[in-house]
C-alpha cells in the first residue's frame, strides 16, 4: 500500500490474532473470561485494602492504587479487541488511536513508577525498619503517588506531540490488536533517526531509569537481609517483597522481552502475543500473586468471604 497524507486518513485497520470465523467464538470467550477476571481480581484487591484498618499502610496505599492501574490499562485495549471480534471489524478511528495510544502510555508508565514507588518503599521497610513510619509518612506516599502521575502524563504528552507532527503514512494497517505506540510510528513518512531518537529516549528515561531505581532498592534489600544473623530473619524480611519482586520479574520479563525480540527479529503474531503478555496476562496475575504470596491480602479476603457466607 502506498504513502497516505494525514489529510486522507480517518481510520486505521488493526490485524488481530485471526481472521478465521471459527476462531472468532473461543477468542472472545478467552478475552472476555480474561477481561472479567482481571478487573474482578483488582477490585477484590482494592477492597481488602480499604476494608480492613490493619492493611492502611504505604505498602498497601501503594497497591491498590497498582490495582486500580491495571483496571485502567487493561481496560484500554481489551473492550477495543473484543468488540473487534464481536462486529467482525479492526477499524479504529485516526482520533481513537492517538487516544488509545495516549491512555496505554499513561498507564503502562504509572505500572512501570508505582512498581519503582514500591521497590523504594520495601527498601525503606527493610534497611531502615526504625525510621519506616518516619519517612514513609502520609504525606510522602501522596507526593510519590502524584509525581508518578505527572511523570506518566508527561511521557504521554511527549508522545503526543511527536505524534501529531506525523504529516503521512505509509500504510494504514497496524501489526497489533490495538494501537502500539512503536508500530504507529514505524507506519509514519518521518525521518528514521527521529523515530529511533524518540523511541529510545521514552524507553531509557521512562524504562531504563525506573528499573534501575528497582535494581539499587534490591541491591541494597538482599545486602540487608544477608546482615541478618537467622535464618528464620532472613526469610521473613525477604517475605515482606516477594509478592512485589515477582510482579517486577513478571512486568520487565515480559516487556523487556518483547523489546529484545522486535528489536532482532520482529513477527508481527509474535509481537502481538508478546504484547498480549504485558498488557492483559501481567494485570490479570498480579491480584493472584498479591493474595497467594501475601498471607495479610490472603486472610483479609478470606474473612470478607466468610462474612458474606
Amino acid at each position: 500500500m502506498g504513502t497516505h497524507n494525514l489529510t486522507s486518513i480517518s481510520e486505521f485497520h488493526l490485524i488481530g490474532f485471526s481472521e478465521d470465523p471459527d476462531l472468532q467464538p473461543i477468542l472472545l470467550a478467552l478475552f472476555l473470561s480474561m477481561y472479567l477476571v482481571t478487573v474482578l481480581g483488582n477490585l477484590l484487591i482494592i477492597l481488602a485494602v480499604s476494608s480492613d484498618s490493619h492493611l492502611h499502610t504505604p505498602m498497601y496505599f501503594f497497591l491498590s492504587n497498582l490495582s486500580i492501574v491495571d483496571i485502567c490499562f487493561i481496560s484500554t485495549t481489551v473492550p477495543k479487541m473484543i468488540v473487534d471480534i464481536i462486529t467482525q471489524t479492526r477499524i479504529i478511528s485516526y482520533v481513537g488511536c492517538l487516544t488509545q495510544m495516549s491512555l496505554f502510555i499513561i498507564f503502562i508508565c504509572m505500572d512501570d513508577m508505582l512498581l519503582t514507588v514500591m521497590s523504594y518503599d520495601r527498601f525503606v521497610a527493610i534497611c531502615h525498619p526504625l525510621n519506616y513510619v518516619v519517612i514513609m509518612n502520609p504525606r510522602l506516599c501522596v507526593l510519590l503517588l502524584l509525581l508518578s502521575v505527572f511523570v506518566s502524563l508527561l511521557a504521554s504528552q511527549l508522545h503526543n506531540l511527536v505524534a501529531l507532527q506525523f504529516t503521512c503514512f505509509r500504510d494504514v494497517e497496524i501489526a497489533s490488536f490495538f494501537c502500539h505506540p512503536s508500530q504507529v510510528l514505524s507506519l509514519s513518512c518521518s525521518d528514521a533517526l527521529i523515530k529511533t531518537m524518540v523511541t529510545y529516549f521514552v524507553g531509557v528515561v521512562f524504562g531504563f531509569f525506573p528499573m534501575l531505581g528497582i535494581l539499587f532498592s534490591y541491591y541494597k534489600i538482599v545486602s540487608s537481609i544477608l546482615k541478618i544473623p537467622s535464618t528464620g530473619g532472613r526469610y521473613k524480611a525477604f517475605s515482606t517483597c516477594s509478592s512485589h519482586l515477582s510482579v517486577v520479574c513478571l512486568f520487565y520479563g515480559t516487556s523487556t522481552g518483547t523489546y529484545i525480540s522486535s528489536a532482532v527479529s520482529y513477527s508481527p503474531r509474535k509481537g502481538m502475543v508478546a504484547s498480549l503478555m504485558y498488557t492483559v496476562v501481567t494485570p490479570m496475575l498480579n491480584p493472584f500473586i498479591y493474595s497467594l504470596r501475601n498471607r495479610d491480602i490472603s486472610n483479609t479476603l478470606k474473612r470478607l468471604h466468610s462474612w458474606r457466607v
